[in-house]
């Protein structure tokens, strides 16, 4: 895809809600299963249908009660935890202080688009989008106090996570919730062009009545960073069709430092403010401007790259470094990235700043099949 098609997604306006729906879920066996995600595939149009089918059978069931849910799921020692509602999309910010969603990437207008249309034909928003904030500590004490009590479901899916639910649906407990979280500011970690579909859907199915529809909604989870967070990593860069000597040459042109070093020290030396570069067989060490508010991502490039004097033909992303130092060669050079704070990406995004595309890597994900929303049901909760 085109990085110059890339656009700011809408903001979404304050006050920050999630309400209460009817929880689809599938069984524990097909719950991290790999035939799953075949079966929100083409035909989209059938996928409501199957799920029908499915649910006749057994392998899935839907809650007769609305609720927000309270997931916690473990993966690979990570514990995970966030509410799942249906969150409040039916209101635009016009200026930066009423943002309540805060999006950190651009998205492609026409994978949004796509997504949009696979949810209008499936009628389902089949996985939420990942949130993160800083709960208060009034939320978090409310939230401790469901945890207390038995979850409605406990089971370890196909894919080996754990999973404990909550349905929480006492009315002074979700008007505590809604309360603690109406002046919230959320991050986008994980789902920027879903969250695009949503608000796509929206303007669609838009009407001129103060009646709520089911598209002025989308399925989000919401975590607080400060309890159980996420981890946020790095995607490391193979930047093709350029060389080490061309890497140095661009980094001294806007006044950044340059410096080979071997192997064990470049990779020692990889921090927020410096990166480490290699054609696979020199090394390299590039300070960044430390006094400059700015992620390494941004600086690389926005400043960095353009600067080459050769290449880059295309840009390669990694998730492990030996993916990445297994793409170096002579003409491409492999940058192993650190990953950004989440407080600096917050203030990023507080500040309008995009970062370049694949910038952050928040882990782990729940499985696909835990929590699903029907966009046939009528929303709950919205007055």
């Amino acid at each position: 895809m085109d990085a110059a098609a890339l656009v700011t997604p809408p903001y979404v306006a304050g006050p920050l809600r999630l309400v209460p729906f009817r929880g689809l879920m599938l069984s524990p066996a097909r719950v991290g299963n790999p035939t799953t995600g075949r079966a929100f595939a083409r035909p989209y149009k059938d996928v409501s249908a199957r799920l029908l089918r499915w649910q006749a059978r057994g392998y899935v069931r839907q809650d007769a009660v609305p609720a927000l849910y309270l997931h916690e799921y473990t993966s690979a020692g990570m514990t995970v935890r966030g509410l799942v509602g249906a969150l409040d999309v039916s209101r635009r910010a016009t200026r930066a202080e009423d943002r309540a969603v805060l999006p950190h990437e651009g998205i492609h207008p026409a994978q949004a688009d796509d997504l949009a249309d696979r949810m209008a034909e499936m009628e389902l928003n089949p996985a939420p989008i990942l949130l993160v904030h800083r709960g208060t500590d009034q939320l978090r004490s409310v939230l401790a106090e469901v945890i207390r009590g038995e979850p409605q479901h406990t089971f370890t899916d196909r894919g080996e996570q754990q999973h404990r639910i909550w349905a929480i649906r006492d009315e002074a407990t979700l008007a505590a919730i809604a309360a603690e979280l109406a002046d919230s500011r959320a991050l986008i970690a994980d789902g920027h062009h879903r969250y695009a579909a949503y608000l796509r859907l929206q303007r669609r199915q838009a009407t001129s009545t103060d009646e709520p529809a089911a598209t002025d909604f989308g399925l989000a989870m919401l975590v607080d960073q400060g309890t159980t967070p996420l981890f946020l990593g790095p995607i490391h860069r193979t930047l093709h069709g350029t060389s080490l000597d061309d890497l140095r040459d661009a980094t001294q042109s806007v006044g950044l430092g340059y410096a080979e070093h071997s192997q064990s020290e470049a990779v020692a030396a990889l921090s927020a403010t410096r990166l480490a570069a290699t054609d696979g067989e020199r090394w390299a060490v590039i300070d960044l401007d430390a006094s400059v508010r700015e992620a390494a991502v941004e600086t690389l490039h926005r400043r960095i790259v353009p600067a080459l004097p050769h290449g880059p033909s295309s840009v390669a992303y990694h998730h492990s470094v030996d993916d990445a130092l297994g793409a170096a060669r002579p003409d491409s050079v492999a940058v192993l990235m650190p990953a950004p704070s989440v407080d600096l990406v917050l203030e990023i995004a507080a500040a309008d700043r995009l970062l370049p595309e694949k910038a952050t890597s928040f882990q782990p994900k729940p499985s696909l099949g835990v929590l699903i929303r029907s966009l046939r049901d009528e929303p709950s909760g919205t007055s």
